[in-house]
């Protein structure tokens, strides 16, 4: 599956200069991040320690910095509970989402809209998540295999992931998407772009990320067809 080539020369940029944790490079990220991923205005970087204290790095806006000293306050929302929980959350409207129900109104009332927290998996004591936020309700729809990509970088950049693993983790992914695009296609009669967002609306409709989707279709298909 192709990438949009300006999110594909973010990726391969980043790749060359987060070779280390620092706050110039997270803020590298978080900037492009919010440029590359559609919907998104604003993105930072969780760090939950194992005591749940929550830091905050690389916000690109003073905004985000607040939003997210309410979520650390409640111990709720989005980006807390994708960094504590090891998975993957979108709200697409975060004022009537019952999940949170006293962080969403808050961040609300301060102008966000839609909010999607990835989570960076890591085996130690303290975990993370990349935080994309929109001014915009339904904002994220189109957005979640780059935001993953972002994840997967911010995960190297703070040492959460081994770099090997990584980019072959990342080529597996992309040609499963791929494969599972092509299977849609042909069962349902539908071009490549509607292909994806069935993907993307069997994500969210299921809570499991686009790449695990794939995943079941191709071995669906491949257990009628051994």
């Amino acid at each position: 599956m192709a990438t949009n080539p300006a999110v594909r020369k973010a990726i391969e940029e980043l790749a060359n200069s987060l070779a280390k944790m620092d706050n110039d490079n997270l803020e590298t990220l978080t900037s492009v991040a919010c440029d590359a991923v559609a919907g998104a205005d604003y993105a930072s970087i969780s760090i939950v320690h194992d005591d749940g204290r929550m830091e905050t790095l690389a916000p690109t806006d003073p905004l985000i910095t607040e939003v997210d000293r309410i979520q650390a306050e409640l111990r709720e929302g989005p980006c807390y509970d994708a960094a504590t929980e090891d998975e993957m959350f979108i709200t697409e409207d975060l004022a009537h989402d019952a999940r949170w129900p006293n962080y969403g109104p808050r961040a609300a009332a301060r102008g966000i809209g839609a909010q999607m927290g990835i989570d960076l998996h890591h085996p130690g004591p303290a975990s993370a998540a990349l935080n994309l936020y929109s001014r915009r309700t339904h904002a994220f729809a189109d957005s979640i295999d780059t935001a993953e990509l972002f994840a997967s970088h911010a995960a190297l950049a703070l040492g959460y992931a081994n770099a090997g693993d990584h980019f072959q983790a990342a080529l597996s992914s992309r040609k499963t998407i791929g494969q599972a695009i092509g299977i849609v296609m042909e069962r349902y009669s539908i071009n490549e772009e509607r292909a994806f967002q069935f993907l993307i609306r069997a994500s969210r409709t299921s809570n499991v990320k686009v790449r695990e989707v794939a995943a079941e279709l191709v071995a669906s298909m491949n257990s009628k067809n051994p």
